[in-house]
């Protein structure tokens, strides 16, 4: 019986696809795919039809009509009988509107199944051996965007918070927002010298990591001059081999 699965790609390396995952992107007849999937993971599938439909930092496109656009060719694609799926990166309920999506088809009573990628701060704490929980050190790590410095002062302050504690913070599309960010957990934790790493492309062949602190990190990623996208890890620091 065809249906829908939303599926997450992870953060780019092929081999992190999960073995259900690489089956089912292989075996599809149709793939709408978000920006960041990896081209290489496109490419595993040789047949089927292949729509983008994602975004980019800086569009200015509509999200309402563009989740409508999604949510009607899925729709379409189910009715024709064809086995669709729809290819997110990182984990699909981890800043990945999964849930709009799903919402949709369970209200279209369109059968579907979600299936779990690695999210880019869990593949770059594994890859590059940041350890975000550690006894006697840190027991939570919160995953958050960066969107609350620009919507939700009470949010950063609660992050900011967190941090003090001694919990681990991973934040999502952060590298535009710093100069928001960083002085709000100085404020807070009033401690320059708490780790900060940032990972650009995690997983993918021109992976790369800036490590610095909270009083440097800003110094730092503008003298790198990193690529988006890039996720941070603060709090932890990365064990040197």
């Amino acid at each position: 019986m065809h249906k829908v699965t939303i599926i997450g790609a992870g953060p780019g390396d092929p081999e992190l696809l999960t073995v259900k995952a690489h089956s089912l992107v292989t075996e599809a007849d149709v793939i709408l795919h978000d920006n960041l999937v990896a081209t290489a993971i496109l490419e595993l599938n040789t047949k089927g039809e292949k729509i983008y439909v994602g975004r980019k930092f800086g569009d200015k496109t509509d999200q309402v009509s563009r989740q409508d656009r999604i949510n009607q060719l899925l729709h379409k694609y189910y009715d024709e009988g064809k086995n669709v799926v729809r290819l997110k990166s990182g984990d699909p309920y981890i800043y990945g509107r999964a849930a709009e999506e799903a919402r949709y088809l369970t209200k279209h009573t369109i059968p579907f199944e979600v299936v779990p990628g690695i999210t880019a701060a869990l593949a770059a704490a594994n890859s590059l051996n940041i350890p975000i929980t550690e006894r006697n050190h840190s027991n939570a790590m919160l995953i958050c965007t960066a969107h609350t410095a620009d919507y939700s002062f009470e949010q950063l302050n609660g992050i900011a918070h967190m941090l003090k504690a001694g919990n681990t913070i991973s934040i999502y599309m952060g590298l535009k927002s710093l100069h928001r960010i960083i002085p709000k957990l100085l404020e807070v934790c009033k401690d320059e010298t708490i780790p900060v790493n940032a990972i650009s492309n995690v997983s993918r062949t021109n992976q790369h990591i800036v490590t610095g602190t909270l009083g440097t990190i800003e110094a730092d990623v503008a003298e790198a001059n990193i690529e988006m996208p890039v996720v941070f890890i603060i709090g932890a620091t990365p064990i040197e081999k």
